[in-house]
């Protein structure tokens, strides 16, 4: 079994190889969760987001289009790059920042500095119950009182769930990327210390997946 920090390297190589051979692995379209959320920021009067794992940004680019400023941070640089030339190319570059970052790392924005945070299918990415931890207390530092996180990942009901071998600390793997299913008492769990606003079930092809969005106390 892998150490969390060989664990947390290996998953970066291969990230990192992925989006080397094919710059745009999720496609063009925006996922359910960034179209849903729109409307959820939209409402709230939210105008900037701080995307996390947003890999070639599908959903920060989609977001941009529809009116909000996204710094979108990833930890493959080769995914940036196809963001920042897509961006470029539908001329979004002034709403959309991309950076490089590990969210294994704290979070660039200081204290308090930031309105909404978003990130799809990250969580369930080869972190330690320790790292998950960890990054949302990372979050809930840098949103703003009442600021919003909201972030999907999948569901143990999901028809993939435990079809892969478990690598350690309920991490299944499958063609070298580990991930994790999240249940009610591992949202809860993370939910912490925070305002929960929703979990709810959803479906994105044969995918089931949470929709989880929840607030910084006031």
């Amino acid at each position: 079994m892998k150490t969390e920090q060989e664990l947390a390297r290996a998953q970066q190589d291969r990230w990192q190889r992925a989006y080397d051979d094919k710059p745009r692995l999720h496609g063009p379209e925006p996922s359910a969760l960034a179209r849903w959320t729109v409307r959820l920021f939209g409402a709230a009067g939210i105008d900037d987001v701080l995307e996390l794992g947003a890999g070639h940004g599908r959903d920060a680019l989609y977001l941009a289009r529809q009116g909000f400023s996204v710094h979108a941070t990833d930890f493959s640089e080769s995914a940036l790059h196809q963001l920042r030339l897509d961006a470029q190319r539908d001329g979004l570059d002034d709403r959309v920042t991309a950076a490089l970052h590990d969210v294994r790392d704290p979070l660039p924005p200081a204290d308090a500095t930031v309105n909404a945070v978003y990130a799809n299918l990250l969580l369930n990415m080869a972190f330690t119950r320790t790292e998950l931890r960890s990054l949302l207390n990372e979050i809930r530092r840098v949103l703003r009182p009442g600021g919003l996180f909201v972030y999907s990942v999948w569901s143990t009901e999901d028809p993939c769930y435990a079809k892969s071998p478990e690598v350690g600390d309920g991490l299944y793997s499958k063609d070298g990327f580990a991930a994790r299913f999240f249940d009610p008492t591992l949202i809860n769990d993370l939910a912490d210390q925070w305002e929960l606003g929703g979990a709810d079930l959803y479906d994105e092809g044969r995918r089931k997946l949470w929709r989880v969005t929840q607030a910084k106390p006031a």
